[in-house]
């Protein structure tokens, strides 16, 4: 009976999976359209050729960055929806810094300098988000939200005003940025190899610190009770900035690599939403060990869906749809229920 009861609990976390799935599947019977030929056509858009595989990789190092500061805030027990706003911020300060410093300064040191800026640009945001909550007792996530706005109003006052193109203001975005700041391509393709060793290093380092050091234990504290950590002689808020502040720098960095190695200028939806993508992964992953794997699989379905309104005639939205009932049927399950209570140490890096 025990070892039936055993089975159970491995195999709940996968109910979230096989929900989602028996919705997307009922949504294409519904549609006329063959789930297996859709699951064909997703993998067939996402891996079908060596272009569409980097791809992949290269929409997965932002998704790696913005997730690995998440899983800090989150350890804190913060909703934290503010990541996009602080990967806009990031983008918009690598390129003043681009913009500024080519060419007085050899290229690489542009680049490091930019991709530096960034970082403190996502610090000063994600640090501006924390105060607000910590201090002005605005919550997370409204505090969040506000400064996305803000953020986004800011690159289209820069991309529609004093950064324009010369002669026209577009949503094509700013002047590119000179060739020689352009991050290094793999054979041709999307993917960088930098961003992409980054974006690794970045997680790999979350999971240290948050699993091994006594930082990532003050934060589990907080996590599990502010309070109780303040009695413990744990300083909550303080620990609470520090996680919005890692947030911001790792998402600012994630906002540079946009700029430098895919887009080379500063386009209104600089982001691609991957800020609150990252959201959806972390929410589902809840450990630094699931981060990855989970968001390739969302990346592959955002590049892989761009194929289906051309080979079944469905809108690339589907994989939204798939994206969204994961986390919704992951939030709603026993399992999820249990790890909000800390039952399951579901942040455990």
């Amino acid at each position: 009976m025990s070892s039936g009861r055993e089975v159970a609990a491995r195999l709940s976390p996968l109910a979230p999976l096989a929900l989602s799935l028996a919705l997307v599947a009922g949504l294409c019977a519904l549609l006329g359209a063959s789930p297996a030929a859709v699951a064909a056509g997703l993998w067939d858009g996402a891996f079908g050729t060596a272009d569409q595989a980097a791809r992949v990789l290269a929409t997965l190092a932002p998704l790696l960055l913005c997730g690995s500061g998440l899983l800090f805030t989150f350890r804190a027990g913060l909703y934290h929806l503010g990541v996009e706003g602080q990967l806009v911020i990031g983008a918009v300060c690598a390129t003043g810094a681009a913009r500024a410093l080519w060419p007085g300064l050899p290229a690489g040191l542009v680049v490091a300098l930019a991709i530096a800026a960034g970082a403190l640009g996502g610090v000063l945001w994600g640090a501006l988000t924390g105060a607000l909550h910590t201090r002005a007792r605005v919550s997370e996530i409204f505090a969040g939200l506000g400064m996305n706005f803000v953020a986004q109003g800011a690159v289209l006052y820069l991309v529609f005003g004093p950064w324009k193109r010369p002669g026209v203001a577009s949503m094509a975005g700013t002047e590119p940025l000179d060739g020689a700041l352009w991050l290094s391509t793999l054979g041709g393709t999307d993917l960088s190899p930098a961003a992409l060793l980054l974006a690794a290093l970045a997680l790999v380092g979350a999971a240290v610190v948050l699993g091994r050091t006594h930082f990532g234990l003050r934060l589990r504290a907080v996590g599990l009770s502010p309070e109780a950590a303040a009695v413990l002689g744990v300083p909550a808020a303080r620990e609470m900035l520090a996680a919005f502040a890692i947030s911001g720098a790792l998402a600012g960095v994630a906002g540079a690599l946009q700029v430098l190695g895919t887009f080379h200028r500063l386009l209104p939806n600089v982001s691609s939403n991957l800020g609150f993508l990252a959201l959806l992964v972390v929410m589902l992953a809840r450990r630094a060990a699931l981060v990855a794997p989970i968001a390739l699989f969302f990346s592959a379905l955002n590049v892989g869906s761009l194929k289906l309104p051309m080979t079944l005639g469905l809108e690339s939205s589907l994989a939204g749809v798939l994206q969204g009932a994961l986390v919704l049927f992951a939030l709603l399950s026993p399992w999820s229920a249990r790890a909000a209570r800390g039952g399951g140490r579901p942040e455990e890096a």
